[in-house]
Order: structure tokens, then C-alpha cells, then sequence
């Protein structure tokens, strides 16, 4: 899973971030609030572990904001907070799971496991995108509009995917790069222009519908219906 950890603590943050690198997930660390709010909102991760206390924000604002954004990752939140009415607030905050410090790692793991496994059902479930005629089923990697099967390269598949994930939102280029292609942006290329058109001439050359990938001058992508 990619798992992006919000804590101030160094020390507890490195060792969250070796463990679960030992059990095959790929960690990202951040070690203040509004920079790990501005990850969780920008990026697609399968979990986030949140502390409370942290600068800037706090653990439990971060998580109201989150779900007022309708991003609904499943929240581990992890805090020397662990009276009742803490536990109660984190979880009434938009939480999934809570655990307190120190806590030993096995725990941790079998909790990030537990949340892990209820994502994928929930996955299942909503595993068609959609937006206005446009399907995307993630299962099967293919996508239709107006009934008729559109094929699309890897890349083209995982833009696609990106974006109907994220309708609503812009998406900047260099979000766009690392999300898609792993690499950090390079502003002397226009891969992601020249993809972009690529899959515009694609999902909406030649169907009746209204287009659906719109440029944010000087931003970049958003994928939205416009009436």
C-alpha cells in the first residue's frame, strides 16, 4: 500500500516508516500538519496515519477537513491522546481506527491490515468510475462511452484513472508526473501535455457527449461535466 504518515516525532516517524517498508508498503513521511492536509489532499494513498499533536494544524482538524473534502482514505490515528474523550473525538473527527502510544509495532501492523482489507471491499464495490457517459472499470482496465469499448495504453489507463478519481479537483502537472510516471516534474518536457491530448482524442473525438478534461491555465488538469 502507499501509506502516507503525518508525525512530528523523527525518531517515531523513522520507525513506523522502516517497519512498514519491511512488510512491502511504500511510506511517505510528514512531519508538520498543513504540509501532510496539502499530501492528503493532493495525492491518492491507500492509508494515512495521523498523529494529533502536531504543528501547525492538529491531527483531529486535519481529519475533518479531509472528510469535509469528501476523501474518504481510511485514518489510522496514532497519539499519546488515549483518554475516552480523546478516542471519541479522533473517531467522531472522521477516524477508522485509533491507537495509542507506545503501541507495539505487531499491533500497528495488524491494524494497517485490518483497514487495508476494508478498502479493497470498498474497492470492489465502487470499482466502476464514472462521469457524465464515461466508465472506467478498474477491475478489468478498460473504459467505454456511449457503449462503445475505448483502448488504452498503461499510461493512458492510469491518466485516466487519476483524474476520474479526482473529478473536481485540479491537478497539477507535477502532481500529474509523480502519480503516474513516478518521476519528479520536469518543466522542459510536455509528456504530460501531449498524454493528456492523446486521451482526449480518445474519450472524446468522435462521441456527441460534452468534453470532460478541461486545461486550468497556468494550474493544470481538471476533469469535470461543465453544465
Amino acid at each position: 500500500m502507499k501509506i502516507l504518515v503525518i508525525e512530528d516525532e523523527t525518531k517515531v516517524g523513522a520507525f513506523i516508516k522502516r517497519g512498514l517498508e519491511e512488510h512491502h508498503h511504500q511510506v511517505e513521511i510528514q512531519t508538520e500538519g498543513p504540509a501532510g492536509q496539502q499530501a492528503a489532499m493532493e495525492q491518492d494513498y491507500d492509508l494515512i496515519i495521523l498523529d494529533i499533536m502536531l504543528p501547525g494544524i492538529n491531527g483531529i482538524t486535519i481529519c475533518k477537513n479531509l472528510r469535509a473534502q469528501e476523501i474518504h482514505t481510511p485514518l489510522l490515528m496514532l497519539t499519546a491522546l488515549n483518554a475516552t474523550h480523546d478516542i471519541v473525538d479522533g473517531l467522531n473527527a472522521g477516524a477508522d481506527d485509533y491507537l495509542a502510544k507506545p503501541f507495539h509495532f505487531s499491533e500497528l501492523v495488524a491494524r494497517v491490515n485490518a483497514l487495508s482489507r476494508r478498502k479493497n471491499h470498498f474497492r470492489q464495490e465502487k470499482a466502476i468510475l464514472t462521469l457524465a457517459d464515461l466508465q472506467l472499470d478498474t477491475n478489468t482496465k478498460t473504459a467505454a462511452r456511449e457503449g462503445q469499448e475505448i483502448t488504452l495504453t498503461a499510461k493512458e489507463y492510469a491518466l485516466l484513472e487519476l483524474l476520474l478519481k479526482n473529478t473536481g479537483k485540479v491537478l497539477s502537472r507535477a502532481l500529474i508526473s509523480e502519480a503516474v510516471w513516478g518521476l519528479e516534474f520536469d518543466t522542459g518536457t510536455n509528456t504530460i501535455d501531449v498524454y493528456v491530448n492523446y486521451l482526449r482524442n480518445k474519450i472524446e473525438k468522435g462521441f456527441t457527449g460534452e468534453k470532460l478534461i478541461h486545461t486550468v491555465v497556468g494550474m493544470g488538469y481538471v476533469m469535470k461535466v461543465k453544465s
